[in-house]
């Protein structure tokens, strides 16, 4: 019978070692029926004996938990069950990604507005935005223009997001990072 395996599926893959059969260490084992019913506590050789006579194998649920939950259930039948959930999983999952606005001190109006019209379309698609002031030779002497700026933006995007993280100075980068409401 199977030992160890680590894999679920070919491109899928369980950070930790589902132990099956001969494989499960512990002496003392919580048991789990094949239809779901707790069996209760069992020493190793006792679930062994349980699995074989249902013909199935015995693989273990949570080894961290005490005394480790095992279940009896068929192996196969198990991972193609798992190798869905992940699947399903991985489909429902919303990636949200992090867009980033590079923004002068000295950005005029109108080009100011066109950078706001796109980060409300990132926030639309609801994407989080870093939003960077980028100061350059002189312009680090004045900081609080910087920050004047970034309150600016922040109050004209109020309606639209959320402050996620506060104006920082990485550099000569003042950032904050905001989300749609």
């Amino acid at each position: 019978m199977l030992k160890c395996l680590q894999t679920l599926g070919r491109r899928s893959t369980i950070n930790t070692t589902i132990r099956i059969n001969e494989a499960i260490r512990a002496e003392q084992l919580r048991v789990i029926g094949p239809t779901g019913e707790q069996l209760g506590i069992m020493s190793r050789a006792e679930a062994l004996k349980v699995a074989e006579e249902a013909g199935v194998d015995l693989i273990e649920i949570s080894p961290n938990a005490e005394p480790p939950v095992v279940k009896v259930v068929d192996w196969g039948k198990y991972q193609y069950q798992k190798m869905k959930e992940l699947q399903k999983n991985r489909k429902n999952a919303k990636v949200v990604e992090l867009k980033q606005m590079r923004l002068g001190l000295k950005i005029g109006a109108n080009d100011l507005e066109i950078k706001l019209r796109k980060i409300r379309s990132f926030l639309a698609d609801g994407h989080k935005v870093k939003i960077l002031v980028v100061f350059r030779g002189r312009e680090m002497a004045h900081q609080e223009l910087g920050y004047a700026m970034i309150n600016r933006i922040a109050d004209q995007l109020a309606e639209d997001a959320i402050l996620e993280q506060k104006p920082q100075m990485a550099g000569r980068n003042l950032s904050i990072v905001i989300r749609s409401k």
